[in-house]
């Protein structure tokens, strides 16, 4: 019997065509955890305001971005899980399972049918409904139908768990030596609804700094990014006016959380900076918003701006350190 561990992500489009795209949306959108209004509302606006014009503008950053053998994530995620398996040895099988698209999470379980112990991992570092939540809801779904239900161990965060944090920064590190190199640190953003829902109740303005984590804002998606940058920013041993938090990605008019990244970009022009390096610690997997928002778009907008460098990080992907740290995090949770 093995211990079965399931690699959790978002998801991506089969092809970058606009009815494979259109068919990713409309099940990524339909999420309640993701446009969490009333089902009349999100179907009025996925289906009346979104389905009919995104899919033609997202397919063109997805095939700027998109390579020869199909989508970076999921390529990035296969050779994960592929090195993951060799390292983690015969006593564990290893699978990958996408939240929306293909592979999904029900092909994955069900290819673990005689594992007495499941481990689901959601490659989210941050906890959040919209991602974290949403992937575990579906694979506990999917579990449930079973006759026999073997062990689960969920693992709902680790932003600030030294498996990822410390090859993260090594990652980092070269980009910032021998240059006067200003580090910004773009997570996903979320409405700030979502954090009202996660109860967040720790003394807050919600545009600077948050407080540490603690009992009040235990569930905080803000916080939790937070804390991954102060340890990173730790890791490298960067002072607070060389590093930056900010969150990219926010769409329709309703408030997200801040500081957004475009907006930082401008203020860190003002301030004199340059030389600028981006990574993305809600993600450990290079996707369109790594590589297209933050990899194109952001560096176009950086460089119009004056700025003279712009370098993205590379997420983790299959890096050895990741790799490493995974199996080890892995070991620490099988019993």
């Amino acid at each position: 019997m093995k211990v079965g561990v399931v690699l959790l992500n978002l998801g991506t489009p089969d092809d970058a065509t606009v009815s494979s795209v259109r068919r990713y949306l409309r099940e990524f959108l339909l999420d309640p955890r993701v446009i969490d209004l009333s089902p009349l509302l999100r179907y009025i606006l996925v289906y009346g305001l979104i389905l009919p014009f995104r899919p033609y503008k997202t397919v063109k950053a997805y095939a700027k971005i998109w390579q020869k053998e199909g989508s970076p994530l999921r390529l990035h995620m296969q050779s994960l899980a592929k090195r993951l398996s060799a390292n983690l040895g015969r006593e564990y099988q290893v699978v990958m399972g996408m939240r929306y698209g293909n592979p999904s999470i029900r092909a994955a379980l069900k290819s673990l049918n005689n594992c007495e112990k499941i481990i689901i991992l959601p490659l989210f570092p941050q906890y959040s409904s919209a991602a974290t939540g949403s992937a575990i809801e579906e694979a506990m779904r999917e579990i449930s139908s079973n006759w026999n239900i073997p062990k689960v161990k969920i693992i709902n965060e680790f932003y600030s768990h030294k498996h990822f944090v410390e090859p993260y920064a090594d990652i980092i590190k070269p980009y910032l030596e021998g240059r006067d190199s200003f580090l910004l640190l773009s997570y996903h953003g979320l409405p700030e609804r979502h954090l009202d829902k996660s109860i967040c109740s720790a003394p807050c303005d919600r545009k600077t700094h948050c407080p540490a984590i603690g009992e009040a804002n235990y569930f905080c998606y803000r916080a939790q990014c937070y804390q991954s940058s102060a340890l990173l920013s730790g890791r490298l041993g960067l002072s607070s006016d060389r590093f930056m938090t900010a969150f990219q990605s926010r769409l329709g008019r309703t408030p997200w959380i801040k500081p957004y990244t475009d907006e930082v970009l401008h203020a860190l022009r003002k301030k004199g900076v340059v030389n600028l390096v981006v990574a993305c610690p809600s993600f450990v997997s290079d996707c369109l918003e790594t590589l297209e928002e933050i990899g194109l778009q952001a560096k176009d907008q950086w460089l119009s701006l004056g700025g003279k460098e712009f370098s993205l990080v590379p997420c983790l992907n299959d890096n050895s350190g990741w790799v490493q740290g995974l199996s080890n995090f892995i070991h620490e949770n099988t019993d």
